[in-house]
């Protein structure tokens, strides 16, 4: 039987959309584009060196995805900072992850401890770099990793639209706000409370590391909104 042809031509390939997906996503997350600013797709697809096709197709995804919003007759936005947005976001997350945590712990074994021991010396590494969206991708991988041990995928992948929708959407405005030096010190505690099999002082500790971040999130990007009103004066 031969081999049905794609109905797709070379640049609306799903390759070449994949490819304009995760550079778009790079450019959002490094604040290439910043919260607020009209997205000019002609500009993206010169910067990514390809047709305009997959870069709109791009979009388009990303705009399901709640990242980028479509304007009728104008294009796509990111979206401003928004404090109250990014208040919700924690506050699910935190609802989620304290769901996870139980579920991670009694199936945790040997391996999965030592998945998160090899996550937090990640994160360690990483507060000493000095390229800074290592840090919130290590902070990450360490909370996704201890959510994918507790093998709920539709939770899981809920956590992950949520981690998107602060790092893509608000980027490193989110790190620059955010109580990184004390974060590592919050996790060792967590993992050691994991390893012991401590259920209710790891919720304690999870809980208050994740309601720390939000207070600091939070206020710091009000101080930078202020600081925008008074410059625009």
């Amino acid at each position: 039987m031969k081999k049905k042809p794609s109905s797709l031509k070379p640049e609306e390939s799903q390759d070449s959309i994949w490819r304009a997906y995760t550079g778009i996503r790079n450019m959002l997350f490094h604040n290439e584009i910043m919260p607020g600013q009209k997205i000019a797709y002609r500009d993206l697809a010169e910067r990514l060196g390809m047709s305009q096709t997959p870069v709109i197709q791009a979009l388009k995804w990303l705009e399901f995805q709640q990242i980028v919003r479509r304007e009728p007759n104008r294009g796509y936005y990111t979206e401003p900072l928004s404090l109250k947005q990014i208040e919700e976001i924690y506050e699910f997350r935190e609802l989620i992850e304290l769901s996870l945590l139980p579920k991670a712990m009694a199936r945790m074994d040997a391996a999965g401890l030592a998945r998160l021991e090899n996550a937090l010396a990640a994160h360690r590494q990483a507060a000493k770099d000095p390229y800074l969206h290592e840090r919130l991708i290590k902070d990450m991988t360490l909370h996704l990793t201890l959510a994918e041990l507790s093998d709920c995928a539709v939770q899981e992948r809920a956590l992950r639209n949520l981690y998107d929708l602060l790092y893509l959407k608000y980027g490193l405005n989110i790190l620059f706000s955010a109580p990184v030096d004390t974060a590592c010190d919050d996790h060792a505690v967590l993992v050691d409370r994991i390893g012991a099999g401590d259920v209710k002082g790891a919720r304690q500790i999870l809980s208050r590391h994740i309601r720390k971040v939000k207070k600091h999130v939070l206020a710091g990007l009000e101080r930078r909104l202020k600081a925008q009103e008074t410059n625009s004066l």
